[in-house]
């Protein structure tokens, strides 16, 4: 008798994109966002993620948090709070499989939470691929979309970018790049509030023939490219042009690529401060989304601290109460999710 796929969820259950969930009505407060928050997650956790629901739930008073890990942690969260806030948290519970972590399970159950209305989004700092796996299973991707790329935001001497991927898809190919531009300029222009974003491809050298063989086929495939939002094909990017943000304002690169760039521009700013003189450390986000499944993933650094933990968390709230997913749903695609 086969066995089911673990964190797999039954197409039938699984909601259409951009759709809310179906208990979310059920809350009633203008405003309110639920979050599933992986206690599993990160290089410290659980500590780092009670103290970042901690002072989440503290800063944004419409916050609702279902904590899922050991009921220690989740007890710890509560035992902070003022009791008038316990109503807010709830938590749920998970238990290891034989043979594996809890980590895995906690951030499978957290997606489930939103498959079945119990939560809005999903925040964990743990291991990227479990989590991009878990929500790709659990909650299907768009039509596609065969590896949801991570996108981040980085500051620039001119504002910010948005740079995807940063370490879901290490080995990317053409159809996953071109894809990933289309889903960079509808996150640009829904969320960011980005006027026909500009895309540019990341590589070696601006010139004809430089980088390797996937970034020199792929410039007239995305010249061709049709992105939504207005958005338009501004040429090939260097790391230079990350950090001025004069070229572009998402740029595109595999999953490998991005992740080296983007831990080096956050220690390089945290250490010496940000392009635009805003000061060593501020302004940087610990957090990507995940875009390309039918509902809000947030993926924290696995080395994210108490406060990065709570800006991920109140990014996911943003997220949802923006409802970005829907919103970059009518950009893009059609009303099916790939369950393959």
């Amino acid at each position: 008798m086969a066995r089911p796929i673990a964190g797999r969820v039954a197409p039938g259950q699984r909601r259409p994109i951009g759709a809310a969930a179906s208990g979310q009505i059920a809350v009633g407060e203008p405003g309110t966002a639920r979050i599933a928050v992986d206690l599993l997650g990160g290089d410290h956790a659980p500590a780092v993620v009670v103290d970042g629901a901690l002072r989440a739930c503290q800063a944004d008073p419409a916050l609702h948090l279902l904590l899922v890990g050991p009921l220690e942690a989740a007890g710890a969260v509560l035992d902070a709070l003022d009791p008038a806030d316990h109503a807010r948290v709830s938590s749920l519970p998970v238990a290891a499989a034989e043979g594996e972590s809890g980590a895995e399970p906690a951030v499978r159950a957290a997606v489930l939470a939103v498959v079945q209305a119990r939560a809005d989004a999903v925040l964990s700092a743990g291991d990227t691929r479990a989590t991009v796996l878990s929500a790709a299973l659990g909650l299907g991707r768009w039509p596609g979309v065969r590896r949801p790329p991570l996108a981040a935001v980085l500051p620039t001497a001119e504002g910010r970018l948005v740079l995807l991927d940063v370490g879901s898809s290490v080995d990317a190919d053409e159809r996953t790049l071109l894809t990933h531009a289309r889903l960079g300029a509808a996150y640009a222009a829904a969320v960011h509030d980005v006027p026909q974003p500009r895309v540019g491809l990341l590589t070696i050298g601006t010139e004809h023939g430089k980088g390797d063989r996937l970034r020199r086929a792929l410039p007239p495939r995305f010249a061709a490219l049709d992105l939504p939002a207005g958005a338009r094909y501004a040429g090939l990017v260097e790391g230079n042009d990350v950090v001025s943000g004069s070229v572009a304002d998402v740029v595109v690169t595999d999953g490998f690529t991005g992740n080296v760039l983007l831990k080096g521009l956050e220690t390089a700013y945290a250490r010496l401060g940000l392009p635009n003189q805003a000061g060593p450390g501020a302004g940087l986000s610990r957090a990507a989304v995940l875009l390309g499944v039918s509902g809000t993933v947030v993926v924290c650094h696995g080395a994210a601290s108490g406060s990065d933990v709570a800006a991920g968390i109140a990014f996911a709230a943003q997220l949802h109460r923006r409802a970005a997913v829907a919103a970059m749903a009518e950009m893009i695609t059609a009303n099916e999710v790939s369950h393959e």
